[in-house]
């Protein structure tokens, strides 16, 4: 699970194609990716590994990796956080918004970043596991996913608890790749620049570093 958090300045003009990541394909995210960093003043990445999220659970999970974005993004005031409201996790002084990365141009900036960035990640996991498709599947639960899973069995980038992943743990399938579920970010990504928006971005039902 990952989250990125960005400070826009309050008189920024919107950068044209800026949206919910979600409705953006993905050239279009890497598109304006290099222009929502030169705009924002900081931008941070927070994380929570595939061991956290089982352990606490995704919707945890994800908060968890919002605070940590938070943290690591600088000082502000007010931060404007995409979903229903927190009370589980100290963030600060903040707003929830439901479906804010579709309503806040700002919180839409933070999804963009966390999008790229988890999709940059999962091409690389895609270069230390090849047969998953995660490079172009990002991790989520294609026809070609379950495949290589089923063929190839789970990494310890794989969700236990989820979909196919559990079916094939229930059939006692072993873990190939070892049993360390914890997933660090690479050096350098927690924090990318010298009010934030914070938004965080799912690996899929199945992978989830």
């Amino acid at each position: 699970m990952v989250a990125a958090a960005c400070v826009i300045p309050a008189n920024a003009r919107r950068i044209h194609g800026v949206r919910d990541s979600k409705m953006l394909t993905r050239d279009q995210r890497e598109a304006v990716f290099d222009r929502i960093l030169s705009q924002a003043v900081s931008v941070a990445i927070g994380a929570a590994s595939v061991a956290e999220i089982e352990r606490i659970n995704i919707l945890n999970a994800t908060r968890l990796a919002m605070q940590r974005a938070l943290r690591r993004v600088g000082p502000y005031d007010h931060a404007l956080i995409d979903g229903p409201n927190i009370r589980t996790h100290d963030m600060g002084p903040h707003t929830c918004i439901v479906d804010g990365d579709a309503l806040c141009y700002a919180i839409s900036c933070a999804s963009v970043i966390g999008k790229v960035l988890r999709d940059r990640l999962m091409v690389r996991l895609a270069q230390r596991y090849p047969g998953y498709g995660w490079e172009h599947n990002a991790g989520y639960p294609t026809p070609d996913h379950r495949k290589a899973l089923h063929e190839l069995g789970p990494t310890p980038h794989h969700r236990r608890t989820f979909g196919t992943v559990r079916l094939i743990l229930s059939a006692q399938f072993p873990l190939p790749f070892g049993e360390d579920l914890s997933v660090p970010l690479p050096p350098g990504w927690e924090r990318l620049t010298p009010s934030p928006a914070v938004a965080g971005q799912g690996w899929g039902e199945e992978t989830s570093p």
